[in-house]
């Protein structure tokens, strides 16, 4: 009977040691891109920072405004001054919930359609965002990206009349990174 109650602890804790995993990353990639006639307008990030804790499918990231790196330096000035004022609003968030995550598994082949809903706070706006986030594992890791159109309007990221024609609406966001499994220090 004690084996029996000790297998069963040690099956517990080890369930319990599963479900409780973390996921993290410090050099998640955020990129993106807009299509005018004039000029094409792109950006990157290697900096973001994101959490996935697979016992609850809350998955967390924030990306520093200033951390984006665009081809002229020109660009990255008045993107970080006149539009997103980068220095009154440092950070875009994103907080959500994986709602399926228990359907996903670390030895699965190939990409897990993750559903993903939670709300984005940019430029000092929150909205609410629902998409598909592409979670695949390999190796220990989790590979995950993600795209999405983000509309000026509706984070109040006004574009003054002189330049209106140079820039788009929408801008199409894309979010690649591969997160690692969070170790205590022992």
């Amino acid at each position: 009977m004690n084996k029996i109650l000790l297998v069963g602890l040690f099956f517990s804790a080890g369930l319990a040691s599963i479900s409780a995993q973390k996921f993290y990353t410090k050099t998640g990639n955020v990129s993106f891109f807009s299509r005018t006639t004039m000029e094409n307008i792109d950006a990157v990030t290697n900096t973001a920072n994101c959490v996935l804790d697979m016992a609850t499918g809350n998955i967390e990231m924030a990306v520093l405004i200033k951390s984006f790196i665009f081809p002229k330096a020109l660009m990255q000035e008045h993107f970080n001054e006149n539009y997103m004022e980068s220095t009154k609003f440092p950070k875009a968030i994103f907080k959500g919930t994986i709602t399926n995550i228990k359907d996903f598994s670390m030895n699965m082949k190939g990409n897990f359609k993750g559903a993903l809903v939670g709300s984005i706070t940019i430029h000092g706006v929150t909205k609410p965002i629902e998409n598909v986030v592409n979670l695949n594992p390999k190796d220990g890791k989790i590979a995950a990206d993600l795209d999405f159109n983000v509309k000026l309007k509706d984070f109040e990221i006004e574009v003054p009349a002189l330049v209106k024609d140079n820039i788009s609406r929408e801008i199409k966001v894309e979010v690649n990174t591969v997160l690692e499994e969070f170790k205590k220090a022992q």
